[in-house]
């Protein structure tokens, strides 16, 4: 680079200069090394309710008012936060932080150094009816969630259990605040879940996948790996491999979305010259008919 060009970078005396080919990627490694995630130190409080046929792992952290049920297993070093609830047959792996009143429900797994946020829900029961009105009859829901290793899930997300088989959240996945997966969905590796999204029963979602927030998928169908759904987007149908699709209910390709979003400013006077067309034409029609 030329001296004195005005892209030379400029540093100071006693400071530093860091290249790096991705720097948002450099800028979060750094604050993870000048900010590390907390080291719990291992200790059981004897305010927390263990039953006995639980099994602990090696330097495991658990706080006062948690519960662990029957049959549950704890990997090593996992930290359990204040009035976590791990209910019967759960499994929770190695390495693990669940923060306060996360619950686990009944036989469902969690993987290794998985991160839950205050007030995550695995396995609540899956929405599901059959009948009408006074007649509903509620279908149980027998199977689990599995969440595979390296999973992030944030404050308030719910993960329902499958009526039948697993729901599953694949390895690597982040999940947002405030997102509701539903029974039977399986999500796949690396992919992101932004805020208030709501994906229905049974929709498989492929590896790196984004959803940006408020997305709202139907059930029953399939969104293939690398695809990208905008934000507010209403998904009715199948989406292929790396689609990016955006534009509100009945989400369109996004070029299209983008021209529509440039033509809609102008349809009032859009609508004004049609109508004014509309007349003009009608009364040629008509002096032409006088005419004859």
């Amino acid at each position: 680079m030329a001296q004195g060009s005005l892209l030379e970078p400029r540093v100071r005396p006693g400071q530093s200069l860091l290249e790096a080919s991705d720097p948002y990627v450099a800028f979060a490694r750094t604050l993870q090394f000048f900010n590390p995630a907390p080291a719990y130190v291992p200790f059981v409080s004897p305010l927390a309710h263990i039953e006995s046929s639980a099994s602990l792992g090696a330097d495991v952290t658990i706080f006062a008012h948690v519960f662990i049920g029957e049959n549950t297993k704890i990997g090593n070093r996992t930290a359990l936060l204040p009035g976590v609830v791990l209910a019967e047959g759960a499994e929770v792996g190695d390495d693990c932080v669940l923060h306060p009143h996360v619950v686990v429900r009944e036989r469902c797994r969690i993987g290794d150094r998985v991160i839950l946020h205050a007030g995550v829900v695995i396995g609540s029961d899956g929405f599901g009816y059959a009948g009408a009105g006074d007649q509903r009859v509620k279908i149980p829901q027998v199977g689990i969630v599995e969440l595979e290793d390296d999973v992030e899930i944030g404050a308030n997300t719910t993960i329902d259990r499958a009526t039948l088989g697993r729901t599953v959240i694949g390895r690597g996945t982040k999940i947002d605040n405030l997102v509701q997966i539903a029974h039977n969905v399986t999500i796949g590796e690396n992919s992101i879940i932004a805020a208030q999204v709501g994906i229905a029963g049974s929709t498989q979602v492929g590896r790196d996948v984004t959803l940006a927030g408020q997305v709202g998928v139907v059930n029953h169908i399939k969104i293939g790996d690398g695809a990208r759904i905008g934000p507010q987007s209403g998904v009715p149908s199948s989406v292929p491999p790396g689609a990016f699709l955006s534009g509100g209910i009945g989400a369109a390709p996004h070029h299209e979305w983008l021209k529509v979003m440039t033509l809609l400013p102008k349809l009032p006077q859009l609508w004004n010259s049609v109508r004014s067309l509309e007349k003009k034409l009608g009364q040629l029609v008509t002096g032409g008919g006088k005419e004859r």
